[in-house]
């Protein structure tokens, strides 16, 4: 004798699958800390100190630490506001989250490296830190910024030879002026 079936509706198979957890998303936020002037690369520093040695379970994606924002520290976290400030806290140097929040598109500037010539035009004076002729000035010539090279003359030789160095090899000494 065989036993009667179930209706369909109630076996296990027809049940539809259980969805599978959805994962946590978190939305990053980007907050900037106010620090003791010069003391910019020190909080970030102890900020990385506290998150490795566990001093703190506040987490944080990056730090940030622009030069061209001085006094400022740039911090990208899933926390809420308090929790940064109570992260501030502990950092020394650190004085106060800024008000607000800091998009992205605000701070991506930042994130893009400048060119090594930039602001370097034919004509400006500039000392070489580094090489043979270490501690001589020279005039810029031509500027690549492709290779990021520039092409110097000695500014004191008698006879002028062009000198190829890279960007970072020199210091600016006097803007050329547009006259």
């Amino acid at each position: 004798m065989t036993q009667p079936t179930p209706p369909a509706s109630a076996t296990p198979a027809s049940q539809p699958p259980a969805a599978p957890a959805a994962p946590e998303v978190f939305k990053n936020r980007i907050f900037a800390i106010k620090t003791t002037s010069k003391q910019e690369r020190t909080v970030a520093d102890n900020i990385l100190k506290a998150i490795e040695t566990k001093a703190t379970d506040i987490r944080v994606s990056s730090i940030i630490v622009p030069n061209e924002l001085q006094g400022y520290v740039l911090v990208e976290t899933p926390e809420e506001r308090n929790r940064i400030e109570q992260l501030v806290e502990l950092i020394a140097h650190a004085r106060v989250v800024t008000k607000g929040e800091t998009s992205l598109a605000e701070v991506g500037h930042f994130l893009v490296p400048k060119p090594v010539v930039a602001g370097i035009d034919e004509g400006t004076i500039v000392e070489l830190i580094a090489g043979p002729f270490k501690g001589e000035k020279a005039v810029v010539k031509r500027v690549d910024s492709g290779k990021e090279e520039i092409t110097v003359e000695l500014y004191e030789a008698v006879v002028p030879i062009p000198i190829t160095v890279r960007g970072d090899n020199v210091r600016v000494v006097e803007k050329v002026s547009d006259q």
